[in-house]
């Protein structure tokens, strides 16, 4: 037998060379890649010969089996990329299955909160508000102009996202917003750094927001102090207004951050006060209410806290309450304390040899007084 390696070029070449007339002068085919017009009449003559050989019922039977093969494969394909992993239109079909919440099971969720009372009042009254300027648009009764974007003041980790998110569903529940999704951004979201794409990245952040709620949080960020130079926060803001006015049947603009800044930035724009004219103050938690969200924590992930772990808790959050200053954190605070405890918990479990259920699921007074050391 010749070596495959001592073989002439023509040699290989006539090896390889496949039956059919319309591939008898392949030898020459870097000759037909050279003109266009070469080119199309070679795919025209593949056409043809191809055609003719379909006609055949066994080529016929051999190209189905082949078509069904490769289906399989790239099935057994995508599926070993990750079975836990669902492809995009998989997320798209289980959030269309998923049934959307009923105006009395958002108003529950509300409810369950931790604390803001004066929120759960003015949330409801304002969806009362809604539903009677509803009520006299059907029966041909005349409503005055009014604003339904909204200012939320207050400091971090007192739930102002979480009230925009029920608010934008509790809107699409009586027929308010035509979706109800909630986008978030914050400065970066809507700022850019070149002139003219400022415009261009805010307009797609409201465009992404249409049909539900845009929360701007720490939104006094995009208002610099006087004297700031030209900054492109003025350029957001004038895209965001305009917009905002271009979209006002179907589009809810909230601003969050803290109260002062929040003052200061409403009032840096005539636009922004005649539009923003709804406050909504989110008070900080008390020591109580952040013993409450703490107890909430561990009994989600199935933590169970001995008798002196629990009065050291509560003492821990009435010291963070009575000493809380600019940078409180609240619910964020009990969130970080939390991960410690685990941090911790987990570090002096995984010491211990024939780990019982219980060695799982107690945390100690040990395990808070290092957590909160850190």
């Amino acid at each position: 037998m010749k070596d495959i390696n001592k073989k002439t070029k023509e040699e290989l070449m006539q090896d390889m060379k496949p039956s059919g007339a319309y591939l008898d002068d392949l030898a020459g085919f870097s000759d037909i890649l050279g003109t266009i017009k070469q080119a199309e009449n070679a795919a025209k003559e593949l056409l043809i010969e191809t055609s003719s050989m379909n006609q055949n019922p066994e080529i016929q039977t051999l190209t189905e089996e082949v078509k069904g093969k490769s289906k399989d494969d790239k099935k057994n394909d995508n599926k070993n990329v990750d079975e836990n992993t669902p492809h995009f239109s998989e997320v798209e079909s289980e959030k269309e299955s998923e049934p959307e919440k009923t105006q009395e099971e958002l108003l529950e969720t509300l409810d369950e909160l931790i604390g803001l009372d004066n929120i759960k009042q003015n949330v409801k009254s304002l969806i009362n508000f809604v539903k009677v300027r509803k009520l006299r648009e059907e029966n041909g009764l005349p409503n005055p102009p009014v604003s339904l974007h909204m200012v939320f003041a207050g400091n971090p980790g007192t739930g102002k996202t979480t009230v925009a998110r029920i608010l934008s569903e509790l809107y699409k529940a009586i027929g308010v917003l035509s979706k109800g999704q909630l986008v978030e951004v914050d400065r970066s979201g809507l700022v850019a750094g070149f002139v003219g794409q400022t415009a261009i990245k805010t307009s797609e952040a409201v465009t992404s927001a249409l049909g539900g709620i845009l929360f701007i949080d720490e939104a006094y960020a995009l208002a610099p102090d006087a004297g700031a130079g030209n900054d492109f926060g003025r350029e957001a803001i004038e895209t965001l207004l305009k917009m905002m006015e271009d979209n006002r049947d179907d589009l809810i603009v909230i601003v969050a951050g803290y109260n002062e800044p929040m003052e200061r930035f409403i009032s840096s724009n005539p636009g922004f006060e005649s539009r923003f004219n709804r406050y909504l103050l989110f008070e900080d938690y008390n020591d109580e209410q952040l013993y409450d969200i703490f107890n909430i924590m561990c009994s989600k992930s199935e933590y169970v806290l001995t008798d002196d772990a629990k009065e050291y808790a509560k003492e821990y959050f009435n010291k963070l309450y009575e000493e809380r200053d600019y940078n409180f954190g609240n619910a964020r605070d009990v969130r970080n304390f939390f991960e410690n405890i685990v941090t911790v918990h987990s570090d002096r479990v995984s010491k211990l040899e024939g780990h019982t259920r219980d060695d799982l699921t107690i945390i100690i007074l040990e395990d808070l007084e290092k957590a909160a050391e850190m």
